[in-house]
C-alpha cells in the first residue's frame, strides 16, 4: 500500500510550510489506508486541506510577486482533485487509486523543487509568513525570481 513518510527531506525551513506539509502527509496516508467505504470521507478531508495548503501558499506567492508557475501546478492539481471526486462519486475508483501510487513522487517533486524555492525566496525577501508581512531587514531592491515559461 502507497504512503508517505515525513522526513526532513521534506522540510523547507518554514515552520507553517513545514507543519502544513506533515499535515499532508497526515491527510494522505488516511486516503491511501481507507477502506472503500470510508474512502469519500477520507478523501474529502485531505481535498479541503490541499485547497486551504494552497490557498495560503498562493497568499505568499502574491505577496512577494513570485512567478505563476506554481501557482499553475496547484491549480492543476485541484482541477485533477476535484474530478477524481466526482468519478468516486460515480462509483469509479480507478483513478482515485491511481492517485494514491502517484502523489508521493509528485509531493516530494513539489515539496524539494517548487515549494523549496518559495520558501527560499520567502526567507531571501524577508517576508514573513507568521506575520503576513515583510520583516525589518526586507530590501525592496532584492531581484524577483526569473519568471516560468
Amino acid at each position: 500500500m502507497p504512503s508517505l513518510q515525513w522526513s526532513e527531506t521534506l522540510a523547507n525551513g518554514l515552520a507553517q510550510m513545514d507543519d502544513t506539509h506533515r499535515e499532508f502527509v497526515d491527510l494522505y496516508n488516511r486516503v491511501a489506508e481507507a477502506n472503500a467505504e470510508d474512502f469519500l470521507a477520507a478523501y474529502d478531508a485531505f481535498v479541503t486541506h490541499t485547497e486551504a495548503h494552497f490557498t495560503l501558499e498562493n497568499r505568499w506567492m502574491e505577496a512577494v510577486d513570485f512567478p505563476g508557475c506554481h501557482r499553475a501546478e496547484h491549480e492543476r492539481v485541484l482541477v485533477v482533485l476535484h474530478d477524481i471526486r466526482k468519478r468516486v462519486l460515480s462509483g469509479d475508483l480507478f483513478f482515485a487509486k491511481r492517485l494514491v501510487e502517484e502523489l508521493p513522487a509528485w509531493f516530494d517533486n513539489h515539496v524539494n523543487g517548487m515549494d523549496a524555492a518559495l520558501a527560499f525566496h520567502l526567507n531571501s525577501v524577508g517576508y514573513d509568513v507568521d506575520a503576513g508581512g515583510f520583516g525589518a531587514h526586507h530590501d525592496p531592491a532584492v531581484v524577483k525570481p526569473v519568471a516560468c515559461s
